[in-house]
C-alpha cells in the first residue's frame, strides 16, 4: 500500500502494538431494538433517529443494544491487502481466521472480501481507484485521503455522525474524540464520513536502531552525533562485523522506498535538520515543505557518499521493505533508521535465528551542536468508509467496537485477537491498526514498566498485561518475546521516546495537518515521484548540484502553489 497510508498500516504495524463493535440487533431477532423481520432494525432504527433528531427532538430516539447480535446473520463486503509481514496458521487467510469467525459468532457479521492484494508499493491504491472508477463498491473500505475527499464530495459516502453516536461503545467514542485533528480530517461539510485514522505523533517518530553486539565487539562508541554513526556504518561495512571473513555486511539499511516505515531514510535526514515530506516553519513563520530546504541538498550529498563507499546494499534502489529486510534478518544489516515497532519487525527474525544478536534504540544523532529533532506527521491518509446505500452502515461502527474491546477493551482477549504463538492476528481484523489506546502507548510502556519494578501486574489493562506477561518471559529465556521487550521494556523504543522525544521536547510535527488542498489533490502524485526519483538518483550518484534543479522543478509542477494554499489554510485555522 503507499507509503503515506504506511505509516499506520504497516504499520499497519503499530495496531500490533495495541501495538498498537457489537451494537444493535436486526432481521427477525427479539432484542428489544426495534428490529423488524426483515432484517433492517438497525438501518429503520438510525433512520427513526435522524428523523426524530430532524423533528425538533420531539421524541427520544430509540434505545439501542450496542452488543446486540444480527439475527439472522448479514453479510458486508470488503477489500483488502497484506503484505509481507503477514503471517497465517494452516487452513487461515483474511477469509478464515479468528477474528472472520468471531464477527459471524459475535456480531452475526459474515464478512466477504471481494479482492484481496498484496500491498507492497502502492498495489492497493491502485486497485482501489479502479474499484472507484467501474462503480463497484464494497460495503466498506479503506481509501487515502485524496480518494475519502472526492468520495465525500460526490456523495457516495454514508454518513457515519448519527451511527456513531448511537452505536459506538464508550471506547470508540472516547478514541475518535481524543484525535480532534484526525477526526476533522474524517469529516465532510461538519459531518463525519469515516472511521478516523490516528492521531499519534510519537509513534510515527524515527529512532536509530544499531547492532549492539556488532559495536560493542569493534569496541565502537555509541551514537551520539552524526560523526559516530558515520564512524560505526563504516566499520559495520570493513571490519567483519559477522567474523565470516567476507565483505558481506552493509553499515545502514536502505530501501528503494527511501522512506517507510522500515527503513525509514528520514531519520537520516533528520540529523541534519532536514525534514522529508513534511511542512515546517521557516525563519518567518511561513511553513515551507522540508523535501526543498537546502539541508535536505546536505543529508542527500553525505547519503550519496555512504552509498559510493559501500555504506548502502549497491541494489536497494530496486528492493522493497521487504526484501530489504531479508538482509537485516540475515545478520547482514547494522543500522536501520525506522520506527519503535521495529524490533517486532524485521529485527525478531533476525534476532531469533542468531542468538547473539542485540539491537539498542538511539535518538537521532546530531550533524553538529544542535540536537537533532526527529519529524513526525499527522498527514492522515487512511480512513475506513461506508459506501451511500450500504444496507447495514452501522456495521462499521459495531466492527470497531469490536476490535476496540477485543485489544484494548475490558474483556480483551489478546491470546486470541492480537497475537498468538508469535502470529500478529490483530492484522487480520478490520480497522486494525488504527488507534492505539485511549492513553496513548507512551503511558502503556509507563505502566508496563511501573509493574515491572513492582513484581504487581494487577493494576494492568489486558493489553498492557500481554505485554508484561511477554517480557518476563524474555526475562526467564525466551527470545522469541525480545522484539515486545525491546518496545515496551527498559531501554526500549518507548523508554527512548519518552526521554528524548517527549520529555526532551526533540519532536518535530508537521505543521500541515488539514485536508489534501486542491493542489495536493491534483499534483501530488506528481511531486511525489519526482521527489523519490530525484532523490534515489542523487543518493546513486548523479550530481548534488541536480538538487537544485529539482527544486525548480518541484516548484514548477505544483509546490508553488501547494505552498501557497498551505500557507493560506495554516493563516486561517
Amino acid at each position: 500500500m503507499n507509503k503515506r497510508r504506511n505509516k499506520w498500516a504497516t504499520a499497519a504495524v503499530p495496531g500490533l502494538l495495541l501495538l498498537a463493535m457489537t451494537t444493535a440487533a436486526c432481521g427477525g431477532g427479539n432484542n428489544g431494538n426495534n428490529a423488524n423481520a426483515g432484517g433492517n432494525g438497525d438501518k429503520n432504527a438510525s433512520n427513526a433517529a435522524a428523523n426524530q433528531t430532524a423533528n425538533n427532538g420531539a421524541a427520544d430516539a430509540p434505545t439501542v443494544d450496542p452488543n446486540a447480535k444480527y439475527d439472522p446473520p448479514i453479510e458486508v463486503t470488503t477489500v483488502r491487502y497484506t503484505d509481507s509481514s503477514f503471517k497465517f496458521k494452516d487452513g487461515e487467510s483474511l477469509d478464515n481466521n479468528a477474528w472472520t469467525k468471531a464477527y459471524e459468532s459475535e456480531l452475526g457479521i459474515k464478512v466477504k472480501n471481494k479482492w484481496v492484494v498484496n500491498g507492497e508499493g502502492n498495489q492497493y491504491n491502485q486497485k482501489i481507484n479502479l474499484t472507484i472508477t467501474s462503480g463497484d463498491l464494497p460495503d466498506m473500505f479503506m481509501v487515502d485521503a485524496k480518494q475519502f475527499r472526492d468520495l465525500a464530495e460526490a456523495g457516495k459516502l454514508e454518513d457515519l455522525t448519527a451511527l456513531v453516536d448511537q452505536y459506538g461503545s464508550p471506547l470508540t467514542k472516547e478514541m475518535i474524540d481524543r484525535g480532534v485533528n484526525a477526526k476533522a480530517a474524517a469529516s465532510y461539510d461538519g459531518k463525519l464520513y469515516a472511521i478516523p485514522p490516528a492521531e499519534d505523533y510519537f509513534g510515527g517518530a524515527p529512532l536509530l536502531w544499531v547492532r549492539a553486539d556488532w559495536m560493542k565487539k569493534l569496541s565502537l562508541p555509541e551514537p551520539k552525533t552524526m560523526d559516530d554513526f558515520v564512524k560505526i556504518a563504516e566499520a559495520f561495512t570493513k571490519q567483519d562485523p559477522d567474523g565470516n571473513g567476507k565483505p558481506d555486511t552493509y553499515g545502514l539499511a536502505a530501501s528503494k522506498d527511501v522512506i517507510s516505515g522500515y527503513p525509514d531514510l528520514s531519520g537520516f535526514m533528520n540529523g541534519f535538520h532536514a525534514y522529508m515530506n513534511i511542512w515546517v516553519k521557516d525563519a518567518s513563520g511561513k511553513l515551507v515543505n522540508g523535501n526543498v530546504q537546502p539541508e535536505m541538498k546536505t543529508a542527500l550529498a553525505k547519503l550519496q557518499e555512504l552509498y559510493k563507499d559501500g555504506v548502502i546494499d549497491k541494489e536497494f534502489g530496486i528492493k522493497d521493505g521487504g526484501k530489504a529486510a531479508e538482509l537485516q534478518t540475515a545478520g547482514k544489516v547494522g543500522m536501520n533508521f525506522g520506527a519503535m515497532w521495529n524490533p517486532l519487525w524485521p529485527l525478531q527474525d533476525g534476532v531469533t535465528k542468531d542468538p547473539n544478536a542485540e539491537w539498542t534504540p538511539y535518538p537521532i544523532p546530531s550533524v553538529d551542536g544542535t540536537p537533532a529533532k526527529a519529524q513526525s506527521s499527522a498527514d492522515f491518509n487512511a480512513f475506513w468508509v461506508v459506501k451511500k446505500g450500504a444496507a447495514h452502515p452501522e456495521a462499521i461502527v459495531k466492527l470497531f467496537n469490536f476490535y476496540n474491546e477485543k485489544i484494548v477493551g475490558e474483556s480483551a482477549e489478546p491470546a486470541v485477537y492480537h497475537t498468538d504463538n508469535g502470529i500478529e492476528v490483530f492484522k487480520y481484523a478490520l480497522m486494525a491498526g488504527g488507534f492505539g489506546t485511549p492513553q496513548g502507548l507512551l503511558t502503556v510502556h509507563k505502566n508496563v514498566m511501573d509493574a515491572l519494578s513492582a513484581g504487581d501486574a494487577a493494576k494492568l489493562t489486558p493489553e498492557e498485561k500481554s505485554y508484561f506477561d511477554k517480557i518476563k518471559l524474555f526475562q526467564g529465556g525466551d527470545r522469541t518475546n525480545w522484539g515486545t521487550n525491546k518496545v515496551f521494556g527498559e531501554n526500549g523504543s518507548w523508554a527512548v521516546i519518552g526521554a528524548s522525544y517527549s520529555d526532551g521536547g526533540l519532536l518535530m510535527k508537521n505543521e500541515f495537518f488539514g485536508p489534501p488542498t486542491p493542489g495536493m489533490t491534483e499534483k501530488r502524485a506528481i511531486l511525489d515521484k519526482l521527489v523519490l526519483e530525484s532523490f534515489t538518483k542523487i543518493i546513486l550518484g548523479a550530481p548534488i548540484g541536480d538538487f537544485d534543479k529539482f527544486v525548480e522543478n518541484w516548484n514548477k509542477l505544483g509546490g508553488e502553489q501547494i505552498t501557497q494554499e498551505v500557507n493560506d489554510w495554516y493563516g486561517s485555522k
